[in-house]
């Protein structure tokens, strides 16, 4: 089962080697890494997917991660609500009488054209992993020449009245920050 962290992490330089050197020491394999600027300035976002079956091992990498320096906060959303998506481009070699076909394709996942070119055509979709797998699927007799994807993206599904105040954050299961509490755990 593939379990999927959020970490919140100062945007300092050497924080994503101590995260990675972590998965390293515990012999992890990290399937996706995604990492950006969050909502609050000096903070990034990290999601980590992970292929580790163990519930009790993945509770000890979280525990572990919070122990590395620079890290304000990380939550295992595998079994929680979560908006997931990936990025991916998928340049497709393009003749005559490909090219529509390979558009209403396109169009049924709903993806989009990200460049029209003579000899080839590069399609963009942001959709959940199963979506993603099947566009690749229907895309497969069309000649793929490269596919280039992003790593999973989550984020928390929260109901907007569900709120929880600072003394909460790192040690329950709420798993949304507000800006206003990333600041406090800077501080």
């Amino acid at each position: 089962m593939k379990h999927t962290i959020i970490a919140l992490v100062e945007d300092k330089p050497g924080v994503l080697n101590r995260i990675v050197s972590l998965f390293r020491r515990r012999n992890y394999n990290i399937n996706s890494l995604t990492v950006g600027p969050s909502e609050t300035t000096g903070v990034s976002r990290m999601t980590i997917v992970t292929d580790e079956s163990d519930s009790i091992r993945q509770d000890i990498i979280c525990k572990n991660l919070m122990k590395l320096i620079n890290v304000i906060d990380v939550k295992d959303v595998t079994k929680t609500p979560c908006v997931i998506r990936e990025n991916v481009l998928i340049k497709l070699e393009v003749n005559g009488q490909n090219r529509e076909e390979i558009k209403n394709i396109v169009k049924q996942y709903n993806a989009r054209i990200a460049d029209d070119g003579s000899l080839s055509l590069v399609v963009e979709v942001s959709d959940e992993d199963h979506r993603i797998e099947s566009l690749i699927e229907r895309l497969s007799n069309c000649n793929i020449l490269e596919i280039v994807r992003s790593g999973k993206i989550a984020m928390v599904r929260e109901h907007p009245n569900s709120r929880f105040d600072d003394s909460t954050v790192k040690n329950s299961e709420d798993l949304s920050w507000t800006t206003e509490q990333i600041s406090n755990c800077l501080r």
